[in-house]
Protein backbone atom coordinates (compact mmCIF):
# COMPACT_ATOMS: atom_id res chain seq x y z
CA UNK A 1 0.00 0.00 0.00
CA UNK A 2 1.55 3.25 -1.18
CA UNK A 3 2.23 6.21 1.17
CA UNK A 4 0.77 9.52 0.93
CA UNK A 5 2.74 12.78 1.24
CA UNK A 6 0.74 13.72 3.86
CA UNK A 7 1.17 10.50 6.04
CA UNK A 8 4.93 10.51 5.65
CA UNK A 9 5.29 14.32 6.14
CA UNK A 10 3.62 13.20 10.00
CA UNK A 11 5.72 10.29 10.53
CA UNK A 12 8.43 12.02 9.83
CA UNK A 13 6.99 15.15 12.81
CA UNK A 14 6.39 11.75 15.34
CA UNK A 15 10.16 10.86 14.57
CA UNK A 16 11.23 13.85 15.01
CA UNK A 17 9.26 14.60 18.17
CA UNK A 18 10.04 11.27 19.87
CA UNK A 19 13.79 11.76 19.62
CA UNK A 20 13.94 15.74 20.85
CA UNK A 21 12.01 13.83 24.04
CA UNK A 22 14.63 11.39 24.56
CA UNK A 23 17.05 13.84 23.55
CA UNK A 24 16.22 16.55 25.92
CA UNK A 25 18.12 15.04 29.07
CA UNK A 26 21.54 14.33 27.21
CA UNK A 27 20.74 18.02 25.76
CA UNK A 28 20.70 19.28 29.34
CA UNK A 29 23.24 17.50 30.65
CA UNK A 30 25.83 18.81 27.94
CA UNK A 31 24.70 22.65 28.20
CA UNK A 32 24.99 22.19 32.21
CA UNK A 33 28.59 21.12 31.87
CA UNK A 34 29.58 24.73 30.35
CA UNK A 35 26.77 26.69 32.62
CA UNK A 36 27.66 28.51 36.45
CA UNK A 37 25.78 27.11 39.45
CA UNK A 38 23.48 30.00 39.45
CA UNK A 39 22.14 29.38 35.53
CA UNK A 40 21.77 25.51 36.08
CA UNK A 41 18.43 25.83 37.50
CA UNK A 42 17.51 29.40 36.40
CA UNK A 43 13.69 30.19 35.88
CA UNK A 44 13.15 30.54 33.48
CA UNK A 45 15.49 27.93 32.15
CA UNK A 46 18.39 29.24 29.71
CA UNK A 47 18.52 26.60 27.28
CA UNK A 48 20.94 28.44 24.36
CA UNK A 49 21.83 31.82 25.51
CA UNK A 50 23.84 31.35 28.82
CA UNK A 51 27.19 32.74 29.95
CA UNK A 52 29.97 29.81 28.67
CA UNK A 53 32.53 28.26 30.52
CA UNK A 54 35.28 25.88 31.10
CA UNK A 55 35.57 26.32 34.77
CA UNK A 56 33.57 23.11 35.54
CA UNK A 57 36.15 21.18 33.40
CA UNK A 58 38.98 22.69 35.32
CA UNK A 59 37.63 22.13 38.53
CA UNK A 60 36.98 18.17 37.65
CA UNK A 61 40.32 17.63 36.10
CA UNK A 62 42.11 19.28 39.14
CA UNK A 63 40.19 18.16 41.59
CA UNK A 64 38.83 14.83 40.98
CA UNK A 65 40.52 11.57 40.30
CA UNK A 66 38.49 10.69 36.99
CA UNK A 67 41.70 9.73 35.36
CA UNK A 68 42.05 6.92 38.24
CA UNK A 69 38.11 6.83 37.80
CA UNK A 70 38.17 5.75 34.38
CA UNK A 71 41.28 3.49 34.46
CA UNK A 72 39.41 1.74 37.37
CA UNK A 73 35.99 1.38 35.21
CA UNK A 74 37.74 0.30 32.02
CA UNK A 75 40.01 -2.36 34.03
CA UNK A 76 36.56 -3.67 35.34
CA UNK A 77 34.79 -3.90 32.16
CA UNK A 78 37.65 -5.41 30.08
CA UNK A 79 38.15 -8.17 32.83
CA UNK A 80 34.50 -8.96 33.31
CA UNK A 81 33.70 -8.74 29.55
CA UNK A 82 36.76 -11.03 28.79
CA UNK A 83 35.72 -13.21 31.11
CA UNK A 84 32.37 -13.67 30.84
CA UNK A 85 33.14 -14.34 26.83
CA UNK A 86 35.56 -17.29 27.62
CA UNK A 87 32.97 -18.87 29.93
CA UNK A 88 30.05 -18.12 28.42
CA UNK A 89 30.95 -19.05 24.65
CA UNK A 90 32.25 -22.39 24.89
CA UNK A 91 28.97 -23.00 27.36
CA UNK A 92 26.21 -21.31 24.66
CA UNK A 93 27.79 -23.78 22.24
CA UNK A 94 28.12 -27.13 24.22
CA UNK A 95 24.59 -26.49 25.14
CA UNK A 96 23.23 -25.89 21.22
CA UNK A 97 25.09 -28.67 20.14
CA UNK A 98 24.14 -31.20 23.06
CA UNK A 99 21.27 -34.08 22.29
CA UNK A 100 20.58 -34.31 26.04
CA UNK A 101 17.34 -32.83 27.25
CA UNK A 102 19.00 -32.24 30.24
CA UNK A 103 21.47 -29.93 29.80
CA UNK A 104 19.21 -28.51 27.05
CA UNK A 105 17.30 -27.24 29.95
CA UNK A 106 19.87 -25.90 32.05
CA UNK A 107 20.12 -22.58 29.63
CA UNK A 108 17.24 -21.77 31.84
CA UNK A 109 19.24 -21.80 34.97
CA UNK A 110 21.28 -19.37 33.49
CA UNK A 111 18.24 -17.63 32.55
CA UNK A 112 17.01 -17.50 36.18
CA UNK A 113 20.09 -15.87 37.48
CA UNK A 114 19.45 -12.97 35.16
CA UNK A 115 15.93 -12.32 37.01
CA UNK A 116 17.50 -12.82 40.73
CA UNK A 117 17.93 -9.14 41.86
CA UNK A 118 21.42 -8.32 41.86
CA UNK A 119 21.39 -7.10 45.67
CA UNK A 120 20.03 -10.67 46.58
CA UNK A 121 23.56 -11.69 45.74
CA UNK A 122 25.83 -8.92 46.74
CA UNK A 123 25.53 -9.29 51.13
CA UNK A 124 26.45 -13.21 50.93
CA UNK A 125 29.18 -12.51 47.99
CA UNK A 126 30.45 -9.65 49.70
CA UNK A 127 31.17 -11.76 52.70
CA UNK A 128 32.68 -14.48 50.64
CA UNK A 129 35.01 -11.49 49.15
CA UNK A 130 35.73 -10.70 52.66
CA UNK A 131 36.64 -13.92 54.08
CA UNK A 132 38.89 -14.76 50.64
CA UNK A 133 40.61 -10.82 51.41
CA UNK A 134 39.57 -9.67 48.26
CA UNK A 135 37.35 -7.06 49.58
CA UNK A 136 38.53 -3.68 47.58
CA UNK A 137 40.23 -5.72 44.76
CA UNK A 138 39.11 -5.30 40.60
CA UNK A 139 38.90 -9.11 41.26
CA UNK A 140 35.67 -8.81 43.77
CA UNK A 141 33.47 -6.82 41.37
CA UNK A 142 34.44 -8.21 38.01
CA UNK A 143 34.01 -12.00 39.34
CA UNK A 144 30.46 -10.40 40.71
CA UNK A 145 30.01 -9.02 37.39
CA UNK A 146 30.72 -12.13 35.76
CA UNK A 147 27.89 -14.22 37.10
CA UNK A 148 25.43 -11.89 35.41
CA UNK A 149 27.57 -11.31 32.44
CA UNK A 150 28.52 -14.48 31.62
CA UNK A 151 24.52 -16.02 32.11
CA UNK A 152 23.49 -13.54 29.60
CA UNK A 153 26.29 -14.59 27.53
CA UNK A 154 25.29 -18.78 27.47
CA UNK A 155 21.72 -17.42 26.79
CA UNK A 156 22.28 -15.37 24.26
CA UNK A 157 25.15 -17.58 22.46
CA UNK A 158 23.00 -20.76 22.86
CA UNK A 159 20.62 -19.35 20.40
CA UNK A 160 22.93 -18.02 18.18
CA UNK A 161 24.93 -21.11 18.01
CA UNK A 162 21.73 -23.23 17.29
CA UNK A 163 21.12 -20.64 13.58
CA UNK A 164 24.63 -21.86 12.42
CA UNK A 165 24.58 -24.46 10.24
CA UNK A 166 25.45 -28.01 12.01
CA UNK A 167 26.01 -29.24 8.68
CA UNK A 168 29.31 -27.30 7.93
CA UNK A 169 30.71 -28.03 11.38
CA UNK A 170 30.14 -32.07 10.23
CA UNK A 171 31.42 -31.95 7.01
CA UNK A 172 35.01 -30.26 8.90
CA UNK A 173 34.74 -33.34 11.06
CA UNK A 174 34.33 -35.84 8.48
CA UNK A 175 37.54 -34.01 6.60
CA UNK A 176 39.75 -35.29 9.56
CA UNK A 177 39.09 -32.05 11.99
CA UNK A 178 38.56 -32.34 15.54
CA UNK A 179 35.19 -30.92 17.57
CA UNK A 180 37.78 -28.21 18.94
CA UNK A 181 39.11 -27.89 15.43
CA UNK A 182 35.57 -27.64 14.09
CA UNK A 183 34.69 -25.30 16.87
CA UNK A 184 36.87 -22.72 16.57
CA UNK A 185 37.32 -23.09 12.88
CA UNK A 186 33.66 -22.69 11.57
CA UNK A 187 31.24 -21.84 14.30
CA UNK A 188 33.28 -19.22 16.28
CA UNK A 189 33.77 -17.16 13.24
CA UNK A 190 30.13 -17.68 11.92
CA UNK A 191 29.25 -16.07 15.34
CA UNK A 192 31.26 -13.48 15.27
CA UNK A 193 28.01 -10.62 15.05
CA UNK A 194 26.49 -12.89 18.45
CA UNK A 195 29.43 -12.62 20.22
CA UNK A 196 30.03 -8.29 19.53
CA UNK A 197 26.64 -8.02 20.76
CA UNK A 198 27.17 -10.08 23.86
CA UNK A 199 30.54 -8.25 24.62
CA UNK A 200 28.95 -5.04 24.15
CA UNK A 201 25.94 -6.12 26.96
CA UNK A 202 28.90 -6.77 29.12
CA UNK A 203 30.64 -3.75 28.64
CA UNK A 204 27.87 -1.23 29.10
CA UNK A 205 26.50 -3.13 32.30
CA UNK A 206 30.00 -3.09 34.09
CA UNK A 207 30.43 0.33 32.80
CA UNK A 208 27.18 1.16 34.36
CA UNK A 209 27.49 -1.21 37.42
CA UNK A 210 26.92 1.19 40.67
CA UNK A 211 25.77 -1.50 43.48
CA UNK A 212 28.61 -4.08 43.12
CA UNK A 213 31.28 -1.19 42.40
CA UNK A 214 29.77 0.92 45.79
CA UNK A 215 30.10 -2.05 48.00
CA UNK A 216 33.19 -3.88 46.72
CA UNK A 217 35.57 -0.95 45.89
CA UNK A 218 38.13 0.71 47.93
CA UNK A 219 39.32 4.37 47.34
CA UNK A 220 42.02 3.16 44.88
CA UNK A 221 39.65 1.03 42.67
CA UNK A 222 36.41 3.32 42.68
CA UNK A 223 34.77 3.36 39.24
CA UNK A 224 33.26 5.93 37.27
CA UNK A 225 29.60 5.63 39.18
CA UNK A 226 31.34 6.08 42.02
CA UNK A 227 32.79 9.23 40.84
CA UNK A 228 29.91 10.85 39.73
CA UNK A 229 28.50 10.40 43.42
CA UNK A 230 31.51 12.16 44.84
CA UNK A 231 30.00 15.51 43.44
CA UNK A 232 27.22 15.42 45.91
CA UNK A 233 27.80 16.27 49.26
CA UNK A 234 26.29 17.18 52.42
CA UNK A 235 26.87 21.06 51.65
CA UNK A 236 25.85 21.56 47.83
CA UNK A 237 25.68 19.24 44.85
CA UNK A 238 27.51 20.53 42.19
CA UNK A 239 25.54 20.27 38.78
CA UNK A 240 28.23 21.45 36.52
CA UNK A 241 31.10 19.00 37.82
CA UNK A 242 28.35 16.00 37.59
CA UNK A 243 27.29 16.81 34.31
CA UNK A 244 31.09 16.96 33.46
CA UNK A 245 31.68 13.52 35.25
CA UNK A 246 28.90 12.01 33.47
CA UNK A 247 30.03 13.48 29.48
CA UNK A 248 33.38 11.72 30.24
CA UNK A 249 31.85 8.23 31.81
CA UNK A 250 29.34 8.51 28.63
CA UNK A 251 32.31 8.91 25.74
CA UNK A 252 33.97 5.68 25.81
CA UNK A 253 30.62 3.67 25.64
CA UNK A 254 29.16 5.89 22.88
CA UNK A 255 32.68 5.03 20.93
CA UNK A 256 32.19 1.52 21.02
CA UNK A 257 28.84 1.48 20.42
CA UNK A 258 29.46 3.74 16.90
CA UNK A 259 31.60 1.52 15.64
CA UNK A 260 29.97 -1.98 16.79
CA UNK A 261 26.29 -0.97 16.34
CA UNK A 262 25.58 -2.93 13.32
CA UNK A 263 26.80 -5.94 14.70
CA UNK A 264 24.94 -5.39 17.96
CA UNK A 265 21.62 -5.54 16.15
CA UNK A 266 22.61 -8.38 14.02
CA UNK A 267 23.64 -10.33 16.88
CA UNK A 268 20.62 -9.77 18.71
CA UNK A 269 18.05 -10.22 15.81
CA UNK A 270 20.07 -13.30 14.86
CA UNK A 271 20.49 -14.85 18.19
CA UNK A 272 16.95 -13.99 19.14
CA UNK A 273 15.64 -16.02 15.93
CA UNK A 274 14.69 -18.95 17.27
Amino acid sequence: MKTSAFEKTAQNIAIILVMLFFMLPLFWLFTTAFKFGREAFAIPPKWIFFEFTLKNFQEVWQNSQITLFLTNSIIISAGATLLSLVLGVPAGYAIARSKSRLINGSSYFFLLLLMIPPIAMLIPFYLLMRDLRLLGTYVAVILLDTAFDASFVVWMMRSYFKDVPQEMEEAALVDGASHLQAFFRIALPLSIPGIIASALYCIIFSWNDFLFALMLTSPATKTMPLGILATFSAVEISWGRMAVMCIFAMIPALIISTFLNRYFVQGLTLGAAK
